[in-house]
C-alpha cells in the first residue's frame, strides 16, 4: 500500500546571483513495508530529497502527501505534532546526547507523547531488545562502539512504531559487519513494523539488503529498482523514471 507520494517537487538554492537547482520536478511513491534506498553522489539531491519527503523542508514547487494527508498544507504546529507522532529519524552521526545512558536515549522522545513514564521505560527497552542491545541499555555513549550507538539511534527512532522512518548516511562511518547489522535492522523495521523506510546513501554495499533501490544525480532520478527479495537478484520498474 502507497504511505507517501510526492509529485514534481523542486527545490533550489540561491547564493548570491547563483541559482542551484537540486531537485528537478521529482515525482515518487513508496509503500509501507519497504526498506528504499536511495543512491546517488554528494550533490545529487539525496539528502534534500529525504528533508522534503520527511517534512523538515518545504519544496519550492510541489506537494508531499503522507498517510493521505498533504504535508505542507498543516500549519506548522499541526506539522510538529505530524513528525511527532508518526515519523522516526536516524542520522550519520548518531546524535546521541553523551550523558545519558542508552536507555535514556530511547525514552527521551517518548516523553513528549504524554506516556506514563512505566509505559515510557518498557518501551524503550523493547526498542533496545529488538535491534540486539537490551543488554547495553545502562552503558553511555562513550562505552559503546559505533555500530552500537548506530543501532540505539534506530532503536529511539523505532520507539514509538512510526509509520515512517527516514535515515541519512547511517553507514558511512561504519565498517562492513556494523553497516550490514545498521541495514538489517533498517529492513526490519519495515517489514515488522510495516514502516516506510527510506534511506538515502553513497554506500553501494547496502543494495543487496533493500527492497527497492533509486539512483539520483543532478536531482533527477536515473532508475529505480525494485528487488524480488531483499537477496535476489533485481527487476527494474522504471528504467528512466524521470526523463
Amino acid at each position: 500500500m502507497t504511505a507517501l507520494v510526492a509529485d514534481n517537487i523542486t527545490k533550489s538554492y540561491t547564493s548570491g546571483r547563483v541559482e542551484t537547482h537540486v531537485l528537478q520536478g521529482m515525482s515518487i511513491a513508496l509503500d509501507e513495508r519497504e526498506l528504499t534506498l536511495v543512491l546517488g553522489p554528494s550533490g545529487s539531491g539525496k539528502s534534500t530529497l529525504l528533508a522534503i519527503l520527511s517534512g523538515l523542508l518545504k519544496p519550492d514547487r510541489g506537494n508531499v502527501a503522507a498517510l493521505g494527508e498533504d504535508l505542507w498544507q498543516k500549519s506548522r504546529a499541526d506539522l510538529e505534532k505530524f513528525r511527532l507522532e508518526h515519523t522516526g529519524f536516524v542520522f550519520q552521526g548518531f546524535n546521541l546526547f553523551p550523558a545519558l545512558t542508552a536507555l535514556e536515549q530511547v525514552m527521551l522522545p517518548l516523553n513528549y507523547l504524554g506516556l506514563p513514564r512505566h509505559a515510557v521505560r518498557n518501551m524503550a527497552l523493547a526498542s533496545l531488545e529488538e535491534v540486539g542491545l537490551a543488554s547495553r541499555a545502562h552503558l553511555r555513549p562513550i562505552e559503546l562502539s559505533g555500530g552500537e550507538k548506530q543501532r540505539i539511534a534506530i532503536a529511539r527512532a523505532l520507539a514509538k512504531k512510526p509509520q515512517f522512518l527516514f535515515a541519512d548516511e547511517p553507514t558511512s562511518a561504519l565498517d562492513s559487519v556494523n553497516g550490514k547489522n545498521v541495514i538489517d535492522a533498517l529492513h526490519r523495521v519495515a517489514r515488522v513494523y510495516g514502516a516506510t523506510v527510506v534511506c538515502v546513501s553513497h554506500d553501494t554495499r547496502l543494495a543487496a539488503d533493500a527492497d527497492r533501490i533509486i539512483h539520483m544525480a543532478d536531482g533527477r532520478i536515473l532508475s529505480d529498482v525494485k528487488q524480488i527479495s531483499a537477496s535476489a537478484p533485481s527487476r527494474s520498474t522504471s528504467a528512466e523514471a524521470n526523463p
